[in-house]
């Protein structure tokens, strides 16, 4: 009778067998029971309760099973921390005849990362009936048969084990057999017939009954099976095995056809009751599957290869039938032997795939476990990892294992490992597995923006408008994602320094560079700034660069005259002697421009002349000299225009003009300027005032001038005294006074050696003069045949003569006082200039 699925499920057998021992990761296992083929959603225990875990902290660290094999037969629900069947269970399809049937699991937990094992227990319901192969069992046995003699039945079959298993045989009523229910070394029941009395062809040839296989199941399940008799005629000898047991051994995966072993056996009579048939009786479906035997020579040979792992030992009854019908029996117990079949198999529980570089060592990265079905040595394994990486494996129990890290990580340097984990048994030839675990390393903001450059020089011209690019500042950062993006930033100036930030400004993503405003070269040449690159880690760190601009000058200034002024008067020009050799240094055009190098380079050009070959002018110096002697013909004034021009692109120019006098000397000139007509005058006041360089030069030359004339004065005034005791006798004379009268040095006006020729003038002095006047007349030049012409006896002419002061006074301004001979005590006397 089949327990239908719909009946209630008994309550659970074992509620928690647990006694967690938290020692690091390490705990005991968890051990729960649940009949076989429970319906899905039956309750088998509460795991938070037992874990000591309240059912929001249980969902909270995210509670999840893993199972020992591929299929998944339990759940847990996270809302109730009830653990329930997630699909049915078979008892007899997952362990066969095995007991315990357990089905393994780990329960992990996050946060921190625990590992809990458990294992359910499938208890057996009786839901299979005891069945017989052949439902109908010939025996054939001899009339002489004695009583008590026993017969072996083939044995009934029943999936289920324990109570619920094959517990006893009984058979229908019949008055010359009964029946004797044995029990295997290996648990299971088998029947032997029993005679009670004899036989007598004769009287029944055939007896028949039923025998019945009964299991102890609640209700009890049953099978039948005929078992028909048939007496056979006299046959004193039955087979006799050489032994009645047989123990062999063969090796796992030993390949098909295989002799596992030859029994033999004998019969002492003769003819057809003396041949022997041999046969595998209480033959299991795993036996008929696995070995096969020659009935003619004994030889049993697997008819598939073995497997340790799958079933350890077989036991075999082997019957030996004469041709007389009787038989007889002996066991053949088969031990499989383990070979290294079975390569370990590295399953991994927990895994941690991304990992902080920061995580300090020690810190658990994986659970993994290592399992060999294999036995003894051939089951033993060890675990090592692959290579040389920053990991190490950690024991925990006596197949499980904990991945952790053995040193400090650093994402910048290696940013993902693949971590190979080498599983070895301690078989002969040992056998590898291996297994990869990928693990990558989550970024930490530990490395600082790196500039490029630690200075950054960029050139910007003066006067670009503003949002001229000048170039770009990059900084790079080894991290990843925020904490590698990089803003970049203008630090403050430094105290006291100009405000450098309105000048430029740097784009924050980019590090491209602008300028605000546009700069002047004259006002600005240089600067620095500090530029911050930030990335965007927290805390966020930052590096400093130096970002220094220069302002390229832009010829955007033209030259400036400082000499002569531009508002200087024509009138009071530069004085040029009428004697002026070439060469003549007749004044200088000086210049400046604000701009700088090629841009300043000034080089001067003479534009504009009323006589262009008497002057020319430096290229460089800005001098302007005679190009020629001065003639007599030349003109008295002269007005020069002087182009300056720098050397920019394009080049900016000014100009200078001059004013030249030729004067025979430069008294004639002082008094030309002092005795200018009024007109004159008025219309040109405010350039003759202007004309400061002029006037300066006029000054000294009147103040050498002064000092010239109060030492003559003082020296005629010594004269004079003397000269009164002589007017007594003779009429009074005017001295004149020759060079060697006075020194001979010759000054240099202005340290350039330019004025080199001395000035020589003859000085005239009236003691009969009311007014106190010394004039300068015409230069004389000195020359080598100044003496020569003047020869022994013969005076030089003088230049001035005595005049009465009332004569000079009448005289017009502008005609020259009559030559006068002088005395001859005062020829060929000079005075220097």
């Amino acid at each position: 009778m089949e327990l239908r699925k719909s009946e209630e499920l008994p309550g659970r057998a074992v509620t928690l067998i647990l006694l967690f021992c938290l020692s690091g990761m390490r705990a005991e296992t968890a051990r729960y029971s649940v009949p076989e083929e429970a319906e899905r959603g039956s309750f088998v225990a509460n795991i938070a309760k037992d874990l000591g875990l309240s059912r929001e902290e249980l969902s909270a660290r995210q509670a999840r099973l893993v199972p020992e094999g591929e299929k998944q037969y339990l759940q847990l629900n996270h809302h109730t921390g009830d653990l329930v069947v997630g699909e049915q269970m078979d008892r007899e399809e997952l362990c066969g005849q095995s007991e315990p049937c357990l089905v393994r699991f780990e329960v992990l937990l996050e946060s921190p990362l625990q590992s809990f094992r458990a294992e359910v227990s499938l208890t057996d319901i009786n839901d299979h009936a005891p069945v017989f192969l052949n439902k109908e069992i010939v025996l054939k046995i001899p009339e002489t048969a004695m009583p008590e003699s026993r017969f072996l039945l083939e044995s009934a079959q029943d999936p289920d084990v324990g109570n619920n298993s094959l517990q006893y045989y009984s058979i229908s009523s019949n008055e010359y057999f009964h029946i004797h229910t044995r029990r295997r070394s290996d648990g299971r029941r088998y029947a032997e017939l029993v005679l009670d009395r004899a036989l007598d062809r004769e009287q029944q040839a055939e007896v028949a009954f039923t025998v019945t296989a009964v299991d102890g199941g609640t209700p009890p399940r049953s099978g039948t099976a005929l078992i028909r008799v048939v007496v056979l005629d006299t046959n004193d000898n039955i087979p006799v095995f050489t032994r009645s047991l047989y123990k062999v051994r063969v090796l796992e995966n030993s390949s098909q056809d295989t002799l596992v072993v030859a029994v033999s056996a004998s019969d002492l009579d003769s003819g057809t009751n003396g041949e022997i048939v041999y046969s595998i009786v209480q033959n299991s479906e795993e036996n008929r599957q696995t070995f096969k035997i020659n009935s003619e020579t004994g030889q049993i040979r697997l008819k598939k290869p073995v497997d340790y792992e799958e079933t350890k030992t077989y036991e075999i009854d082997v019957q030996a039938t004469d041709g007389g019908g009787l038989s007889a029996h002996c066991k053949v117990e088969v031990q499989v032997e383990d070979v290294n079949d079975n390569a370990p198999e590295v399953i991994t529980t927990s895994l941690t795939s991304t990992l902080s570089e920061a995580a300090p060592p020690n810190t658990v990265v994986a659970f993994f476990n290592v399992r060999d079905r294999d036995s003894g040595d051939n089951g033993r394994t060890s675990c090592e990892l692959a290579g040389e990486q920053p990991f190490s494996i950690t024991p925990l129990e006596a197949d499980a294992y904990a991945l952790v890290t053995s040193e400090e990580l650093d994402r910048e340097q290696m940013a993902e490992y693949n971590v190979t984990v080498r599983a070895r048994d301690e078989g002969s030839p040992a056998l590898l597995a291996s297994k990869t675990l990928l693990v990558r390393l989550l970024d930490v903001n530990d490395n600082a923006p790196i500039f490029t450059q630690d200075v950054y020089t960029m050139v910007l011209s003066e006067n670009e408008p503003a949002g001229t690019i000048l170039g770009r500042v990059g900084a790079t950062d080894a991290d990843a994602g925020d904490n590698a993006r990089v803003t970049y930033v203008l630090g403050p100036p430094p105290p006291g320094a100009p405000a450098t930030a309105s000048f430029v400004s740097v784009d924050a993503e980019r590090g491209t560079v602008r300028s605000l405003r546009p700069l002047d070269y004259e006002e600005v040449r240089a600067f620095e700034v500090a530029v911050r690159a930030t990335d965007g880690g927290s805390p966020a760190l930052s590096a400093q660069a130096v970002l220094r601009v220069v302002v390229r000058d832009a010829n955007d200034n033209a030259p400036v005259v400082l000499h002569p002024p531009a508002e200087s008067s024509a009138a009071a020009g530069e004085l040029v002697p009428r004697w002026a050799r070439a060469d003549y240094l007749v004044a200088k055009v000086v210049a400046v421009d604000a701009d700088a190098g090629q841009n300043a380079w000034l080089s001067y050009e003479l534009a504009k002349a009323t006589e262009p070959g008497l002057f020319r002018v430096g290229l460089h110096s800005g001098e302007v000299r005679t190009a020629r002697a001065v003639a007599e013909r030349d003109a008295a004034r002269h007005r020069l225009v002087v182009l300056v021009r720098d050397s920019g692109q394009p080049p900016r120019s000014a100009t200078a003009t001059l004013a030249i006098a030729v004067v025979n000397g430069f008294s004639d000139a002082f008094l030309q300027l002092n005795h200018a007509p009024a007109g004159t005058q008025q219309q040109q006041p405010q350039a003759a005032d202007e004309d400061l360089l002029t006037t300066y030069l006029t000054v000294s030359l009147g103040c050498v001038s002064s000092l010239f004339l109060l030492t003559v004065l003082a020296f005629s005034a010594a004269k004079l005294c003397k000269a009164r005791l002589r007017a007594r006798r003779s009429p009074p004379s005017a001295p004149c006074f020759a060079d060697s009268d006075f020194a001979t040095d010759i000054a240099d006006i202005d340290g350039t050696g330019t004025l080199w020729p001395p000035y020589r003038y003859e000085a005239c002095l009236s003691s009969g003069s009311g007014r106190s006047v010394f004039q300068y007349l015409r230069p004389v030049l000195p020359s080598p045949h100044s003496s020569a012409e003047a020869g022994p006896g013969k005076a030089e002419e003088p230049l001035c003569s005595p005049q009465p002061a009332g004569e000079r006074e009448a005289a017009p301004a502008s005609t020259a006082p009559p030559p006068v001979q002088p005395p001859d005590w005062a020829a060929g006397r000079r005075v220097h200039a």
